[in-house]
């Protein structure tokens, strides 16, 4: 090991069950190095920080493989407080913050400084000493001078503009006396464009002591204005990693999306031969937290797949959660000419949506009820499927439902012992293949699916695109598809949506360049083209 680098990871190698999420990744730092760090949603970015700091789930899943150096020392970081005694830091993109507390006791939380008195001495004894506030105020100041924050160190946390959280939370990451590097993930993501600029500032600024910043982000324009280096990770694999000086913008975008596509062979359909608009969305916000979205306008051509795509966090998940009303929200959605009732998720059930949620086993499934169970009860209550009649009395007809279960398992292969089998039994692409079964069920007239192939195998992922195509081929159905994966929204997709900062930055089609799709997921599209993408 060289002594020349505050950090060095050398071929990071981590496994999931099975699932290789790292395979055998390099990166170093040296001292005063901003050091960027790239790569899609999946890429392996988190995974690797968590071995950094000794993350519980590394170690309660069989480790790593590979060797990490602290200024050449080789470590295995067993918890996060042992990270933070090796001297790594960490400024997170969610706020750590006690809003009641004033700027100091939220920056020496932990680290408190104690003054004596009579009975402390006397005793000896640390619980009768007090904290030693004036001590404490001046080491939060000496922090918030280096970042150039005016503000009183005693004034409390709440209340105050985002944009000063953020500082906050990096003074106190420089407040600790052994800092060597400190890692900022997606600092910026939630700061206003002067805020962002004032950030980066400030991490140059800190660099020039000799710390080392490994920076993660998305923004490739922030890259080429603080980075030194470059690293590019793509399906947890080393793209490459280059210096400032021998890229550019264009370049990051392709290396940090490229990878060989199956593009939908719909995309050399001349701009497909269905133009009547079925879902028109005007102006949608919905206020989901970390998904939010800030002002939408699209129009869902009848018949087509059309794909949501970005990063994490950017709002993308938010669309169809606010479709269904399942999150506060405003504008308008009309559908096949009629405005849809907004919060009202009955109301879009009965006028022909059918979800799909991201969250499979926490709002998909009824994992203690049984396949036939999940796969009509949805039907029964908004639709009164399954039901015999007897004058003012209804009788559930357990005859249907278990001929309509038998169907839905026989079209879809879901793979299980009988209707009757608790959902909880199935795998995870057998679970979601109960999902889309019950959305079927509605017999929509658009079908919202998000992120559908999170969290199963390979085989199953397979299993659920061809599914969703055949349903758009035989059935004619609308379907909206949200997913992080782009090589799986570019493989059966008419067009894609890519949302940034809650915002539709362009639509692309997926025979488009790996470069263009790159620069709209990091917000740059516009500023390169200087035009609107259709």
């Amino acid at each position: 090991m060289q002594e020349e680098y505050t950090l060095q990871m050398e071929n990071i190698e981590k496994e999931y069950f099975g699932n290789r999420v790292l395979k055998g990744v390099n990166i170093s730092v040296k001292p005063g190095e901003i050091h960027a760090l790239l790569g899609e949603n999946g890429a392996g970015k988190s995974t690797l920080m968590n071995i950094l700091f000794g993350m519980p789930v590394i170690h309660s899943t069989g480790g790593f493989g590979g060797e990490v150096s602290i200024c050449g020392e080789k470590i295995n970081i067993q918890s996060p407080k042992e990270a933070m005694e090796k001297g790594i830091g960490m400024v997170h993109q969610e706020f750590m913050l006690i809003p009641g507390f004033t700027l100091t006791e939220n920056i020496k939380l932990n680290r408190e400084r104690l003054k004596g008195n009579i009975i402390s001495r006397l005793f000896k004894k640390d619980s009768h000493k007090f904290l030693d506030y004036k001590e404490m105020n001046r080491d939060s100041r000496r922090s918030l001078d280096m970042l150039g924050i005016g503000i009183e160190e005693w004034v409390t946390v709440a209340g105050l503009p985002v944009g000063y959280m953020q500082f906050i939370e990096i003074a106190r990451e420089i407040d600790k006396s052994n800092i060597k590097i400190l890692v900022f993930d997606e600092p910026t993501a939630v700061l206003a464009e002067s805020e962002a600029n004032n950030l980066l500032k400030a991490m140059k600024k800190l660099a020039k002591t000799g710390i080392a910043i490994l920076f993660i982000t998305h923004r490739l324009d922030e890259v080429m204005y603080a980075a030194d280096n470059v690293t590019i990770l793509r399906d947890g694999e080393l793209v490459a990693t280059r210096k400032k000086e021998d890229t550019n913008v264009l370049e990051l975008a392709e290396l940090m999306v490229g990878r060989k596509v199956e593009v939908s062979n719909k995309a050399e359909e001349e701009s497909r031969k269905h133009k009547e608009v079925m879902l028109s969305i005007k102006g949608l916000k919905v206020n989901m937290p970390g998904e939010e979205v800030k002002g939408i306008d699209l129009d869902i051509r009848n018949g087509e797949i059309i794909g949501i795509g970005g990063l994490a966090g950017q709002g993308k998940i938010g669309i169809a959660n606010g479709l269904m009303g399942l999150y506060e929200t405003t504008g308008e959605i009309i559908l096949r000419g009629e405005k849809l009732k907004l919060n009202d998720t009955k109301e879009s059930l009965t006028k022909g949506l059918a979800f799909v949620s991201e969250d499979r086993r926490g709002v998909g499934l009824l994992l203690e009820s049984s396949i036939e169970h999940n796969v009509t009860i949805t039907a029964l209550q908004i639709k009164g499927k399954f039901l015999n009649r007897y004058g003012i009395f209804n009788q559930i007809d357990s005859k249907k439902i278990r001929e309509h279960s038998l169907k839905m398992i026989e079209d879809l292969d879901i793979r299980c012992t009988d209707p009757q089998q608790l959902t909880k039994r199935l795998s995870g692409g057998n679970q979601q293949k109960v999902c889309i079964a019950r959305a079927l069920t509605l017999q929509p007239d658009v079908l919202l699916v998000s992120e559908p192939t999170r969290g199963i195998d390979i085989g199953a992922k397979k299993l659920v695109l061809d599914l969703l195509v055949q349903l758009n081929k035989e059935l004619g159905m609308t379907i909206i598809m949200t997913s992080s994966e782009l090589a799986e929204l570019r493989s059966i997709c008419d067009r894609i949506a890519i949302i940034t900062e809650g915002r539709v930055e362009g639509i692309l089609r997926p025979g488009d360049s790996d470069r263009d799709f790159g620069l709209m997921m990091a917000g740059e599209y516009h500023k390169i083209h200087g035009k609107e993408a259709i």
